[in-house]
């Protein structure tokens, strides 16, 4: 836990790093440490970013920090082919650093707009940074419990938090668990309540069970013949991130969009702050969200993937159903002993993977496996099991 010492905030320890100690567990095995602890793409991007990447000639100037009009109309050309809706380019959408960034410091941002209220609300098993940026905004962090298939009840809000409340968190397809939400139904929450609903959709691409899903859908499907229907923004945002759907982590470029009073309202303090995109990864972006067949590539990559992981993790427990979304494993440890668990896998099989408690205290007992392995790395960890 951190402190607020008479010495000012001391950060806590960052989670990943209390693994380091064990990696030595793996020594003995033949080619090593297999890490599967961080969702660190390790597929190449395809090659028309990279060439987009390399010669954008953008180098020399400041890039325009709510996106250039190009990455903002190739976001919004996204949202339409991808997720069925339309936005608008020009006031709905803007770039962001990747997306923990915005994550972790939206709290702060929205608490200068509404002072009067200090919550944070989010999934109880989710990413640490929902709950680290409420922390380091001075607010309250106050975890949604889950359903039995990792979706978050929004009945278990008290009313007297959704009151205090400067923000509403989901997260479709769920980091660790791989829950998909209700999320028309989270957007009613929020609209009834006035409180801002921000949909982290970042894994969207890597939904198993039906098409991806959106917070921007619209309550009413009717449009004009061969578009799609207007997204419905009002009090809600998406957040989408380039990381993992065209292994960009390195890169760090997103974009956010939906109501265009929220999003006027950060485009403006986030271009104070000097939060800007810079001009190579906005290129690159605009190259990546124009492809959709990489993507597809890559989802046959993780869904293999985490069917050979299942079967390798249930040679030791419960092998682990797949996810609803997502390219994580969210598997029961033995016992309910994830640091056990997390031992074993790395004695046995080389493989390292995050205990559970990383995702909060109602994650105690199980593991994240993250599919993130070459097929090289892959086969090398069967044989050790052969």
């Amino acid at each position: 836990m951190s402190s607020h010492a008479s010495e000012g905030y001391v950060p806590p320890a960052y989670p990943y790093d209390r693994l380091d100690e064990l990696k030595p567990l793996a020594d003995r095995h033949d080619g090593g440490l297999v890490d599967l602890s961080i969702g660190t793409p390790v597929d190449p991007p395809t090659p028309a970013v990279l060439a987009a990447l390399g010669g954008s000639d953008t180098e020399r100037g400041y890039p325009p920090s709510i996106g250039t009009p190009e990455l903002r109309e190739a976001a919004a050309r996204w949202c339409e082919g991808r997720l069925g809706v339309q936005v608008d380019a020009a006031t709905e959408v803007a770039a962001t650093i990747g997306s923990k960034e915005f994550v972790a410091g939206l709290p702060h941002w929205l608490r200068l707009r509404s002072p009067g209220r200090d919550t944070v609300l989010f999934p109880e098993i989710s990413y640490p940074s929902y709950a680290m940026g409420a922390e380091l905004a001075g607010c309250r962090a106050v975890p949604v419990p889950a359903d039995e298939h990792w979706s978050i009840r929004l009945d278990a809000i008290s009313e007297s938090d959704a009151e205090r409340a400067l923000v509403l968190w989901v997260n479709t397809p769920g980091n660790p668990a791989g829950g998909l939400d209700d999320l028309a139904e989270a957007a009613r929450w929020g609209r009834e309540r006035g409180v801002p609903v921000f949909s982290d959709e970042c894994y969207a691409e890597f939904t198993w069970d039906g098409s991806p899903r959106t917070i921007l859908s619209p309550t009413d499907a009717g449009t004009a013949a061969g578009r799609s229907p207007r997204a419905e923004t009002a009090g809600v945002v998406a957040v989408h991130s380039l990381s993992k759907r065209s292994n960009l982590a390195g890169v760090r470029v997103g974009f956010y969009a939906g109501d265009p009073e929220l999003v006027h309202y950060l485009r403006e303090v986030r271009k104070h702050a000097g939060f800007m995109v810079p001009g190579p990864a906005q290129a690159a972006a605009v190259a990546a969200l124009a492809d959709q067949t990489h993507v597809a590539e890559q989802r046959e990559r993780y869904r293999s993937r985490l069917e050979r992981l299942a079967r390798i993790v249930g040679r030791f427990g419960p092998e682990p159903p797949l996810p609803r979304g997502g390219f994580y494993l969210w598997a029961a440890a033995p016992g309910g002993d994830a640091w056990t668990f997390t031992r074993t896998l790395l004695a046995e099989a080389g493989i390292l993977v995050s205990p559970g408690e990383f995702y909060g205290a109602a994650a105690a007992g199980y593991v994240r496996i993250a599919a993130v392995l070459t097929e090289d790395a892959l086969k090398l960890v069967e044989a050790r099991l052969d």
